[in-house]
């Protein structure tokens, strides 16, 4: 990096066409040649408030600071100002940010909490580092060109057992190194868990945090907790070494929150060795590129769910919605599909079990990502509504702004605090009694995270105007975020569907004794 120094009134001298320097926070730039290049015209650049001036404000109100980092801009640095430092810089690899509720507060200098340790924060240290080194680059591009997660990164993943972990805490981590031995399989629980999804949900690419084997977190578990020994043994040990991949059939076109509504039928043949399913899904995460579907199916007699493996009589094509390709949406159709009973997870007609099992980690997993996603819209804001200026002011000197981020702040930390809490619920309780007593918390979380995310878009929107309806510049993680935020409020049990089974497992446990 050039260190030539330079005083602002030698600056000042560059100030025709031709000859044309700017100051953007203490570094000096010549955009000489570079004005006719210009996105926005050369008279932007010519401005006689720009052109040799100090440029600082007016280019942090029409760019984003990481355009200064890209090599084709950063090559046009020939110098800073003499005495002057950066005030202005850039969030380390890895690293924590300091700007206000943008960190969850177990992460914020001088706060305390009962639910992390010392195995939390190597963690979050080590993942954070991960996903900004090795996803985020990926993912921003993916998200672009619609392709699906580089096999280079899911090979990174698997590297380091990530794909394991993100199944959440069990025997199928037993012997496993994580992340290069930064906590032991012994240690890792749902709240080690819950950093992942969080710090997931940070990227700003929502299409490609499904595409990254979001199929596959909901997918393998029936396949971990209810397939036969030898099943497991030859289909987990692939999809966790992202040699082969796996997704969860359950939704069609005929029954969305409703599974008792699916058609897809699977009948037994005659010598009871196979069965053979016969329907369509839609709207199945990573269906277009999975190499196995584990499949809810109807009986004769009840459901039954089953593990089909991409052959004769399967076939999937994409499906177009608001948010990127690369999230592998499908629609699939089985057509006389052949399936060994031997590929059956659960009892027979014990299908419908199978299927609600899954819901609760799913959904759990969703308002991890969802918060940290809340979070990371939350941190956009501030910082825009600190730079900005309307009216010779600071965007946040308006009253109606401040009234906004406080409303996102407020429901951003409650969502964190709820989550928080059933976490610790969940490392403490056995699977049945997870079942019992949290379905209905979990169902009123994430009914509460989808709706209050929808809210804070539609108030994100506002606080960046025309910005945060534009795909690229200033505001495109808003505009990103404002698109692809209904998602979360549809898959896995849309907002009043889960409302109402909150309300059902209350009343459930209603006790008979209580009138007013």
């Amino acid at each position: 990096m050039t260190t030539k120094l330079y005083t602002v009134e030698e600056v000042a001298k560059h100030n025709k066409e031709g000859d044309l320097w700017l100051i953007i926070d203490s570094k000096v730039y010549d955009v000489s040649k570079f004005i006719n290049l210009h996105p926005g015209g050369s008279s932007v650049l010519s401005d006689s408030e720009i052109a040799g001036q100090d440029a600082t404000e007016a280019f942090f109100s029409l760019h984003r600071h990481e355009v200064l980092l890209k090599p084709q801009y950063a090559r046009l640095q020939i110098g800073t100002i003499a005495g002057s430092e950066p005030v202005i810089k850039a969030r380390e690899l890895g690293e924590l940010t300091h700007v206000p509720y943008a960190e969850p507060s177990w992460l914020s200098n001088g706060f305390y909490s009962p639910y992390y340790n010392e195995s939390h924060r190597r963690l979050q240290k080590a993942w954070r580092k991960f996903v900004d080194e090795v996803i985020y680059p990926d993912a921003q591009a993916r998200e672009e060109d619609g392709k699906r997660a580089s096999q280079s990164v899911m090979d990174a993943m698997a590297a380091q057992n990530i794909i394991a972990m993100r199944m959440g805490p069990g025997k199928h981590l037993k012997g496993l190194t994580l992340m290069n031995g930064i906590i032991t399989p012994e240690e890792f629980t749902y709240t080690h868990e819950l950093i992942m999804n969080q710090e997931g949900g940070r990227i700003g690419a929502r299409g490609y945090l499904d595409g990254l084997l979001a199929g596959g977190i909901i997918g393998l578990p029936p396949v971990l907790n209810f397939g036969r020994p030898e099943l497991r043994k030859r289909i987990v040990p692939e999809v966790l070494q992202a040699k082969k991949f796996i997704c969860l059939a359950i939704s069609e076109a005929f029954a969305g929150s409703d599974v008792t509504g699916i058609k897809t039928t699977a009948t037994k043949t005659a010598d009871g060795k196979h069965w053979i399913v016969n329907g369509t899904k839609k709207w199945i995460t990573n269906g277009t590129y999975a190499d196995y579907f584990t499949v809810g199916c109807r009986t004769k007699d009840a459901y039954v769910v089953l593990l089909v493996e991409r052959g004769e009589g399967v076939e999937t094509k994409p499906i177009k919605t608001s948010y990127s390709a690369t999230a592998s949406t499908a629609f699939i159709t089985f057509e006389s599909v052949k399936v060994p009973v031997e590929n059956t997870l659960g009892p027979d007609n014990g299908g419908l079990s199978v299927i609600l099992s899954n819901f609760n980690h799913e959904r759990w997993v969703m308002c991890g990502t969802s918060i940290g996603a809340q979070r990371f819209v939350v941190e956009e804001c501030l910082k825009w509504a600190n730079q900005r200026k309307v009216f010779g002011k600071p965007l946040v000197s308006q009253p109606v702004i401040r009234a906004k981020l406080a409303q996102m702040i407020s429901r951003v930390e409650s969502a964190q605090n709820w989550v928080e809490n059933i976490t610790f619920q969940m490392d403490n309780m056995n699977y049945k009694e997870q079942s019992d007593k949290l379905a209905g918390q979990i169902a009123f979380l994430k009914m509460y995270c989808t709706r209050t995310a929808q809210e804070t878009a539609e108030d994100a929107v506002q606080i960046f105007g025309g910005r945060g309806i534009t795909r690229t510049g200033m505001g495109r993680f808003i505009e990103h975020y404002h698109r692809t935020v209904p998602f979360d409020a549809v898959l896995g049990g849309a907002e009043d569907v889960l409302g109402d089974l909150g309300v059902r497992q209350a009343m459930r446990k209603m006790p008979k004794s209580s009138r007013l």
